[in-house]
């Protein structure tokens, strides 16, 4: 393959401490079709031997570009030789057949010179690595650019949203320069699946059958299938959501998936942002920039104070699941509403209807205005007696307390808190009778709750939350893009994203 060719976007990082295991996994990979991947020698007891195995390697797979890194220990790696040794051992790497080289900047920059072999045989990557935050970048690279190289790579860790868009932001200040460009930490994710549609090189991916090299990787199969980084162009459009937690969230899935079935370029993206990060959430979400992002816990309710136009029932509601971007202005509206009436009217009319509503939070709120709105008789119940009675005086429902629901019955039961969602899926908010013939459950991870099954087994009938779920995504979707929601395409990709969770949590090895 000739140097002049660029390198693949992705890029599989593999560090083992025996060779054996680091040439399995390799090949592995090769034969589920990866092209490029980085051999962290300084992984090896031995790095030499890993030298040796390169030759070995690349004469069974000529198509794969190989990256040799070897990187000190004083520089976060875990080689404990010296500069001069580390050296040696990458132009021996290269001799093998290595195509590339990542070369720390603490090293190349106490090289003497000995960096001329490695950039005339192969693409020399000089790194910049930070492991506790985003410093300042431009000095950073102009620091790094003082070395000739055929790319720079700079990694830093995120600690707030704006700082994935401060690392991205330098392949538009340094258009021709050629940059890696990554944030590590699960809140740096978007920066591995946005820096190739934002001009990098090419970004790193955690090998699919072993643990990742580095905070927050994710394997390339992700990259690939679920945010299609090779696909996507410098001006596909960005959405996400926003929670924290949010690595449980199923709808990354069930967006891209959507997105791919209706052809659009576009990626949905999880942000991790915790609850003081709002308003710097939303510095990035302007300047990458967003087109819209879906709102969940604990954001529901505060995130309408950074909104320029909210929907009056989102605004009477006091909680908003869904923000677009439109003429300049952050708009919001509640799609949950749907995601609460549409199932429930598929089985019971809701006027007149008796129906208790369990919960106080951003859901239970909006489940609450939009039944009285649709002429329910709603009472609420929570854990907390003050907020129940505060939201009940706010919608005009009925404040019950939890003692009283032996002597009560209703028509449907709405439940809208997180008991029972994973990884707390024992919790159940009723110990003995459900007081109602319907239960419709908001939980839908894991797919049967304790609360779903003990409705089953009393005779009730049962609205999943995947319900709930996939009615508020498709009017998410319909109201981003003007399109129809791809309706069984979602509901796939939703049921496919839990069962996948629920088997690698052990659901099914009880």
């Amino acid at each position: 393959m000739a140097r002049s060719t660029p390198l693949p976007k992705i890029c599989i990082a593999l560090g083992f401490t025996e060779l054996p295991a680091l040439l399995a996994h390799a090949t592995q990979e090769v034969e589920s079709g990866e092209t490029f991947l980085e051999f962290r020698l300084d992984y090896l007891k031995q790095p030499a031997d890993g030298v040796k195995a390169i030759r070995k390697f690349l004469d069974k797979h000529p198509e794969v570009s190989l990256l040799a890194t070897c990187r000190r220990h004083q520089n976060q790696g875990r080689f404990n030789g010296s500069i001069e040794e580390q050296l040696r051992i990458l132009e021996a790497a290269v001799d093998a057949g290595a195509r590339a080289v990542d070369v720390e900047i603490e090293s190349a920059e106490n090289a003497r010179g000995g960096l001329d072999t490695l950039r005339t045989k192969s693409a020399l990557i000089i790194s910049f690595h930070n492991f506790s935050g985003t410093p300042a970048l431009d000095l950073v690279l102009r620091r790094m650019m003082k070395i000739a190289a055929a790319g720079y790579k700079v990694v830093t860790t995120a600690r707030k949203p704006s700082d994935n868009l401060r690392v991205l932001s330098l392949a538009k200040t340094y258009g021709r320069t050629p940059l890696v460009l990554l944030a590590m930490g699960e809140m740096g994710l978007p920066t591995r699946i946005l820096s190739t549609c934002h001009g990098g090189m090419y970004t790193y991916a955690a090998p699919n059958a072993a643990e990742a090299t580095a905070s927050g990787q994710i394997s390339a199969r992700l990259l690939r299938n679920l945010y299609r980084v090779e696909k996507l162009s410098k001006s596909a459009k960005v959405y996400g959501v926003i929670a924290d937690p949010v690595r449980h969230s199923i709808s990354p899935a069930v967006h891209n998936r959507a997105f791919q079935s209706r052809r659009q370029d576009a990626v949905y993206l999880p942000f991790l942002v915790h609850p003081p990060q709002l308003k710097d959430f939303f510095t990035m979400a302007e300047k990458l920039p967003l087109a819209g992002f879906s709102v969940t816990i604990p954001h529901k309710q505060r995130v309408i104070r950074y909104l320029d136009v909210v929907d009056p029932l989102a605004r009477r509601i006091g909680a908003v699941n869904t923000v677009w971007r439109k003429a300049g202005k952050w708009r919001g509206s509640n799609t949950d509403v749907e995601g609460v009436l549409v199932p429930l009217k598929k089985r019971l009319k809701l006027a007149k209807s008796s129906i208790l509503v369990v919960g106080n939070g951003g859901a239970a709120r909006g489940a609450a205005f939009a039944l009285g709105d649709a002429g329910a008789q709603v009472s609420l119940v929570g854990r907390n007696p003050d907020r129940v009675r505060a939201l009940a005086k706010a919608c005009g429902a009925q404040a019950v307390m939890r003692e009283q629901l032996a002597a009560q019955h209703y028509d449907a039961l709405v439940h809208c808190t997180p008991l029972g969602m994973y990884p707390h899926m024992s919790e159940c908010f009723f110990d003995g009778k459900i007081p109602a013939e319907i239960v419709f459950d908001m939980v839908y991870n894991p797919m049967e709750t304790v609360l779903a099954r003990r409705a089953s087994e009393q005779g009730r009938e049962v609205v999943p939350g995947l319900q709930m779920f996939l009615e508020q995504a498709a009017h998410q979707f319909e109201t981003w893009t003007g399109e129809s929601a791809p309706r069984a395409v979602m509901e796939k990709a939703a049921l496919e994203a839990l069962l996948q969770r629920e088997t690698a949590n052990g659901a099914y090895n009880k």
